[in-house]
């Protein structure tokens, strides 16, 4: 369902919950409210209206967040590792692809340095290992602190989001660019999901939770939500 206010259109997804929600999107401010299931059009359409301010603010913002340019894998580019800035070295070497973190370098190990598909499925690959090495104990700390346990982790390419969490077999998923944010970020999404466990909405409740667990929060977002975007359309 959908309703436009003035240029705005405004989704409306209605769900088994007490309270309206808000939601501005990355990363071009799609604008989405979460309503209960016997709410009027009407209803949600003035919430909307009283919020239009809000609306045109946080699209304000998102629009006019930095985005990164296409990367090319080209010598002397800039890549991130935990929000660290790093140059890129090309080898040309007869061996498996490899990555090197040395000084501000990041050395790049392949057969060939012709492919930039195959540049950058090594470098996509290397990602994937970072996260995968550090967020097992990140997930164990959480989990203690939060009294829940995680089924599996799985880490991928995510278009529109950060994390995601499933309640049922208790799984997350994590975007594999989150290892070139600070480590806080890939903690604030780590907590973010493992409380999904408690909470399956992002309500009252769930912001409560988020505050008692992990009162710095709202910074680790901000962080998070004023680093450039992936050249591709997506956040969080």
């Amino acid at each position: 369902m959908q309703f436009m206010l003035g240029d705005i259109a405004v989704d409306v997804v209605q769900k088994d919950i007490k309270n309206l929600h808000l939601s501005v999107h990355p990363p071009l401010g799609k604008v989405r409210v979460a309503a209960p299931l016997r709410m009027d059009l009407d209803t949600i359409r003035v919430f909307a209206i009283t919020k239009l301010a809000w609306i045109k603010s946080q699209q304000k913002k998102l629009r006019e967040q930095a985005r990164e340019t296409p990367r090319e894998y080209l010598d002397r580019e800039s890549h991130y590792v935990w929000g660290k800035r790093y140059l890129l070295m090309l080898v040309e070497k007869d061996a498996p692809p490899c990555v090197e973190l040395k000084h501000n370098k990041m050395i790049l190990q392949l057969r060939s340095v012709d492919s930039q598909p195959k540049k950058q499925a090594a470098l996509d690959a290397w990602y994937r290992e970072q996260l995968k090495q550090v967020v097992p104990p990140l997930i164990a700390k959480w989990e203690h602190i939060m009294g829940v346990k995680v089924g599996k982790f799985f880490v991928q390419k995510m278009k529109t989001k950060w994390g995601s969490c499933s309640p049922g077999p208790r799984n997350i998923r994590l975007n594999t660019d989150l290892a070139k944010k600070p480590f806080q970020c890939l903690e604030y999404i780590v907590a973010h999901e493992l409380t999904h466990l408690l909470e399956r909405q992002h309500n009252d409740r769930f912001i409560t939770l988020m505050d008692a667990h992990m009162p710095q929060w709202r910074q680790y977002r901000e962080m998070l939500n004023s680093l450039p975007l992936a050249h591709q359309e997506w956040g969080y």
